[in-house]
């Protein structure tokens, strides 16, 4: 059992195992300790009964805490999906695009060079078209190329009502608009100058739909089951409570 006990603690395999055994073994002390010291005072059942009641009542809060502030167990996170990419030569000549909306752009907001959500929309399209592992490689890397244009279009607006309860939420629509970088040629041990943009090369649009990920779904689902789990146990705590009473009744009125 010691041989046992030494192997499993030398184990240093990260993430998965190590993180097991350590979810294991707090299980066991914390809720077996409080278990037994409950076990020993009313009964296995009793104490079994009001140990999960307790522990469910607390996952229950601290679930719900999860789920209110978006922490703790997350699921996916926002970000945006690339839908297709459209070359053209002039950047509002979208017409090749499968999306209708994009063949217009005076309908969609330009979204400002110092907007933080330019910049995640920009790194998602800079990851699918640089590279070569990219899911389009059209630049060998993001030297290659410059954004000139962003465009959004669609999703909820910014009001006190859509940002503090749940509603349908329309698409969301981005265009991120880079075009080929002049090609200079820079000698040994002289910075290289400002990249330019090559006017003759095509202009890509990178097309996208925001996906809104399900960040505090599992928060909700967990606290549902420890809700679920709660009121079963207390429902059982109760109703034997109720028994208890009756059998006492009926003692005392046969004494």
């Amino acid at each position: 059992m010691s041989e046992a006990l030494v192997l499993a603690f030398e184990v240093t395999w990260d993430p998965g195992l190590r993180g097991i055994l350590s979810v294991a073994v707090g299980v066991v002390v914390l809720c077996g300790s409080i278990y037994l010291l409950l076990g020993t005072n009313i009964g296995s059942r009793l104490g079994f009964l009001v140990s999960v009641a307790g522990l469910s009542g607390w996952c229950f809060l601290m679930f719900a805490f999860w789920w209110l502030y978006g922490i703790g167990y997350q699921g996916s996170m926002p970000s945006w999906q690339v839908e297709e990419v459209v070359a053209s030569q002039e950047a509002d000549d979208l017409s090749q695009s499968a999306l209708d909306d994009a063949h217009d752009l005076s309908t969609w907001d330009e979204i400002p060079a110092d907007d933080p959500a330019r910049g995640e929309a920009q790194a998602s399209a800079s990851a699918a078209i640089a590279g070569d592992d990219a899911p389009v490689p059209l630049y060998a890397s993001e030297s290659d190329f410059k954004v000139i244009d962003a465009w959004e279009t669609g999703g909820k607006s910014d009001t006190f009502f859509n940002n503090w309860f749940p509603g349908p939420h329309p698409p969301h629509y981005a265009i991120i608009q880079v075009q080929a970088v002049q090609q200079v040629e820079v000698e040994f041990g002289e910075a290289p100058p400002p990249p330019e943009v090559d006017e003759s090369a095509p202009v890509h649009s990178v097309i996208m739909v925001r996906d809104l990920g399900n960040r505090r779904l599992p928060a909700a689902l967990l606290t549902f089951a420890s809700l679920i789990i709660f009121a079963v146990t207390c429902s059982a705590l109760h109703r034997r409570d109720k028994l208890v009473a009756e059998r006492r009744a009926q003692a005392a009125a046969n004494a």
